[in-house]
């Protein structure tokens, strides 16, 4: 006896239910055949196994119709096959499936360049090897449209269209007509007179598109409709960042124009009254540390105008210091007790410890080229060891600085009412560079430097380098291997070959050499190094009978350097580029005559603090003291090249580059043997939306052969200083304020790829 079993599937695109249904026949259970066997026929993504898993008709039972009805809607759900049909005869039930073509290529057409469309068919939840399905595809389309209105881009119309490539694969291509972009010609900040427009337009994403709106760094007005909630609370936010605790900032209006694609934005604000501190008052729930000291280290004092960012900043200074006793789960709940008639606001913040914590585990993930061992040694936690907040702070920094990841996250998680473990997670970045810079001085010319680097050659940490420098004066080459945790130690290795040439104002000179240094890092920001250089150097082409008047700073032919440099030095800054607090500082004695012609002891040291001034007055300055000093002790020969010299940018702006020295002979420039400079520079936001900023600086330098004060220069002057998509760019002007005689002026200089 044969019997078929058609089905007919009833989908609902509302989801609103399935419904399978049998033919007429015979299904009463007395007659129903006893199952034999269990047969699957047409798979490809499934095992017949998986699919009796699936199906649990079990042999030697009773065929049940609604049994079978509910293991077809069970195969549907996984979400492989497009039609299921089931037959029986003599007892041998066989399931037919005509599987979902996978796909096997994506083709994404207009959106944007290949690196784009790659990136999209990422987000978009699909991928090759996928199976093809309907309601799939427009999920798809669906999210291809909200990805582009995201980027400001509406009426977007997506279709997509298959082309078999071979038996159940297809390719799948998907069009994409990119809509229109929503330009905001008009925003209007009804009630806003405190702030200005411009003002409130920095912390927004929406803004109204300015007339160079297609200059990097300007406004093009693009809408985000996404955004538009989320820019009414940050404007809010930054109200209360100046004082008004009271502000209110309604969604805006929208009014779009999608006949010509412009938009109109009204927003309503009421600003109230600026609020200043009244009072702060800590209460502590435990006394583990006295409340005089977690005032100390206070933003907001009474007088002082109120500002929400210095609230939260406050409350991780407390969390810090109380988290640095072991308390991990404090808790600072800060109460705002308002006095409307004064507009004053009360401040307490109200302090709960918890218990003291341990480590139990440190927990890496998101590494996948970079070894654990690299990531681990830059933690400072370990498991057993009291917490404590600042480790967070210093152990993000010291991954930071690796410059092997675009995103670091530390997190805690609560294993124990005394314990927690540290989640690191990290997201890699490109590790291998190749970076160029530009400069501009009046006697090199333009000068370029080009670096091609592996900052973590085979996930190991170490870097390998190749740097070249070249002007119209000089030429400059280096060949760099660095180690900074020599198995896994605080040790730290690096080797070098170099090899420069340079044109000087009276002579040329041609160097090679070698050097070797070891260093060691201790505690968090201190690195002691010890290095020895070997290097060859020849003085050639003197202008004239410069050679005879250059004694006995001049050797005929080649001479030789044989050193031992010991150094240390100090980092704390927030920011390589572009710091805005902490101290660099770095100090070497150079012992020259360890064998080589030369002969002599170099003392150099070199300090800049840096001090952002928001803390302070509310205001984007960022204050700046710069310092380097040096002295040599001259034992035997001591060539000129060693010797110092100031000018040029970084070594006394508005002086031309190594043009201030104590002169010789006829006027001939020997160096000094003592140096000293000194800078003040403040640097002004000018823009906070773009990393461009405004700088005046004054510059002092002294110099001499015999003392310090032999020979003094001093200059003032301005520049703009800008975080570029290139890196770092600043445009000095300088102004030399006591040039002498035989001074060279310098009036204008460029750099590109510096530390400001």
């Amino acid at each position: 006896m044969k019997r078929c079993f058609s089905i007919i599937i009833y989908i609902a695109f509302n989801f609103a239910g399935l419904s399978f249904l049998f033919a007429q026949t015979d299904t009463s259970t007395s007659n129903a055949p006893i199952i034999k066997s269990v047969k699957y026929e047409g798979l490809i993504y499934i095992s017949p196994t998986i699919a009796h898993e699936i199906s649990q008709i079990k042999i030697g039972e009773k065929l049940d119709r609604e049994q079978v009805d509910e293991s077809i809607m069970n195969f549907y759900k996984q979400g492989y096959f497009e039609d299921i049909w089931v037959s029986e005869d003599n007892g041998v039930l066989t399931y037919h499936f005509t599987e979902k073509p996978s796909i096997a290529k994506i083709e994404v057409n207009g959106y944007g360049s290949g690196a784009d469309a790659e990136t999209l068919s990422k987000e978009i939840g699909i991928k090759k090897g996928d199976t093809y399905d309907e309601v799939k595809i427009q999920k798809v389309k669906q999210k291809i449209i909200s990805i582009l209105e995201a980027k400001g881009y509406y009426d977007t119309i997506v279709e997509t269209q298959t082309e078999p490539v071979g038996e159940k694969a297809i390719k799948l291509i998907i069009n994409v007509n990119q809509g229109e972009e929503i330009i905001i010609k008009q925003a209007d900040y009804k009630g806003a007179q405190s702030l200005s427009p411009s003002q409130i337009e920095t912390v927004t994403i929406n803004r109204e598109a300015e007339f160079l709106g297609w200059l990097w760094g300007f406004n093009n007005g693009k809408l985000h409709v996404n955004e538009l909630e989320n820019d009414s609370r940050r404007i809010k936010d930054y109200y209360m960042r100046k004082g008004f605790l009271d502000a209110q900032v309604n969604t805006p209006l929208l009014e779009a124009d999608f006949d010509n694609y412009q938009a109109k934005l009204s927003y309503n604000i009421e600003e109230g009254e600026i609020y200043y501190v009244g009072g702060v008052d800590i209460e502590l729930d435990n006394p583990v540390i006295e409340t005089t000291i977690l005032m100390e280290s206070l933003i907001l004092a009474p007088a002082k105008r109120f500002n929400i960012e210095s609230v939260r900043k406050d409350i991780e200074h407390i969390r810090e210091i109380i988290g640095d006793l072991g308390y991990a789960f404090v808790r600072v709940d800060p109460q705002l007790d308002t006095n409307k008639e004064r507009s004053e606001v009360f401040i307490t913040y109200k302090i709960s410890t918890g218990n003291k914590v341990y480590i139990n585990d440190v927990l890496i993930s998101g590494n996948t080229r970079t070894l654990d061992r690299v990531i681990r040694r830059e933690i400072t936690f370990s498991p057993g060891e009291l917490y404590q907040a600042s480790k967070l702070k210093v152990s993000r920094n010291s991954l930071t600085q690796l410059g092997f990841f675009d995103n670091i996250e530390i997190e805690e998680k609560r294993v124990g009412e005394n314990s927690l473990d540290i989640l690191v997670k990290v997201s890699e970045t490109f590790t291998g560079e190749l970076l160029f810079g530009l400069g501009y001085g009046a006697y090199d010319g333009l000068i370029g430097n080009l670096s091609a680097k592996e900052r973590n050659a085979f996930g190991s940490g170490i870097t390998f380098g190749v740097y070249a420098d070249k002007s119209k004066k000089e030429g400059s080459y280096r060949l760099n291997i660095y180690n900074p945790r020599v198995l896994d130690s605080r040790y730290s290795l690096s080797s070098d070959i170099y090899k420069r040439d340079y044109i000087t104002y009276d002579y040329t000179e041609n160097s090679a050499g070698i050097a070797l240094t070891a260093g060691r890092r201790f505690f968090d920001y201190v690195h002691a190094t010890l290095g020895y250089a070997y290097i060859k150097t020849e003085l050639t082409d003197f202008s004239g009978n410069l050679a005879e008047l250059y004694q006995p700073y001049f050797l005929q032919g080649f001479y030789t350097k044989s050193s031992i440099i010991p150094g240390l030095n100090f980092d704390s800054t927030d920011d390589y580029y572009f710091p805005r607090s902490g101290i660099s500082a770095s100090s070497f004695i150079e012992f020259a005559g360890i064998g080589g012609d030369e002969d002599f002891i170099k003392y150099f040291g070199r300090f800049v603090w840096y001090n952002n001034l928001d803390d302070f007055d509310d205001v984007d300055i960022i204050f700046r003291i710069k310092g380097r000093a040096g002295f040599i002790d001259e034992s035997g020969y001591l060539p000129i090249n060693e010797k110092f010299y100031l000018g040029g940018s970084g070594a006394l702006r508005g002086y031309r580059s190594n043009s201030v020295t104590p002169l010789g002979t006829n006027g001939v420039r020997i160096g000094g043997k003592y140096m000293a400079l000194g800078s003040v520079e403040t640097s002004f936001g000018l823009f906070e939306a773009v990393r461009m900023r405004f700088m005046v600086f004054f510059d002092y330098g002294i110099i001499g052969q015999n003392s310090f004060s032999e020979i003094q220069r001093s200059s003032v002057g301005a520049g703009i200083e800008w975080v570029s998509p290139l890196g770092p760019l600043s445009f000095v002007f300088p102004f030399a304020l006591n040039l002498q005689p035989g001074d060279k002026r310098e009036t204008f200089e460029f750099n590109m790829g510096t530390r400001f």
